[in-house]
């Protein structure tokens, strides 16, 4: 594993949002979505892994209309490309073709090569048929097939913001209801096999002579305002205000790693036609 350039670690963020979230058991939250036989759990937590036959994928009990939903990760070794590690939000299965989805998606590489973080947004079934996607994707500061790291996604009304180890990395904001997920969802986790796409551009495909491809989940945290709670239940925020946002020292450790860490933003890419993607603009 090489490590990406500028390899060295972010400014605190002056604020740790999942030290104030309570840590769940997996099956208190979560079950089994598909491929069981593919799925473990003992008290390190949950594995679960893909081969030629499948791979596996879990989903929380609950949908939310906001929160904090973390997981910590430890990812694969070696040659990986092909294969899709995700912790995700979306409603797919309540509107199929016509979904809302969050994820954090960690793209398989080859030897050598580092893992690539993307983050994506999709609105109301722009990622179904006729893609509209809004990726940042990143090179991690540290190699996360070496320890387990906490990824989470904090999700109000206002805004949308991802974060590694409390690290706010990209923050999405709400500038209309039409680029913005409105609708309640669920939290996911899944290992599958994406060759077609998912290494550089799928170029590099899934070999399973290495199989398998596990990864391993503990540390699951899933708390906000679910679909069924009160509307005085108050959204969640991953900084001191209240009323959502970052702190001035959040931010400047999310533009430290936008600068070293980023490889990739979809508003930046003279190919996407940004007609489609209007927060973009100005």
């Amino acid at each position: 594993m090489v490590p990406p350039n500028n390899a060295y670690w972010p400014p605190s963020p002056g604020y740790w949002p999942s030290s104030k979230v309570r840590s769940m058991n997996f099956y208190r939250g979560f079950k089994n979505l598909w491929g069981p036989s593919h799925q473990s759990m003992d008290q390190h937590g949950l594995t679960i892994w893909l081969d030629r036959t499948s791979g596996s994928g879990f989903k929380s009990y609950r949908p939310f209309r906001s929160g904090y939903f973390g997981a910590s990760i430890k990812l694969h070794p070696g040659y990986t490309a092909g294969v899709i590690t995700s912790f995700y939000l979306s409603n797919d299965q309540a509107h199929p073709g016509f979904h809302d989805e969050v994820d954090i998606e960690f793209l398989g590489t080859t030897f050598g090569k580092p893992y690539t973080l993307q983050t994506n947004v999709y609105i109301r079934g722009s990622g179904d048929g006729k893609i509209i996607g809004r990726e940042m994707k990143f090179h991690l500061w540290f190699d996360p097939t070496k320890n387990f790291h906490h990824y989470a996604i904090l999700w109000n009304p206002k805004e949308l913001i991802f974060l590694v180890d409390d690290v706010p990395i990209r923050r999405y904001p709400r500038k209309s209801d039409a680029t913005f997920p409105l609708r309640p969802m669920w939290v996911y986790g899944s290992i599958w096999d994406a060759s077609s796409w998912a290494t550089e551009d799928g170029k590099y495909k899934a070999d399973y002579k290495y199989q398998p491809f596990v990864a391993k989940y503990t540390n699951f945290k899933a708390s906000g305002c679910s679909a069924y709670a009160s509307h005085w239940c108050r959204p969640a925020s991953a900084s001191p205000y209240r009323s959502g946002g970052l702190t001035r020292q959040q931010h400047w450790a999310m533009s430290w790693v936008q600068r070293h860490h980023m490889v990739y933003n979809y508003c930046q890419d003279p190919k996407r036609d940004h007609r489609l993607t209007p927060e973009c603009w100005g």
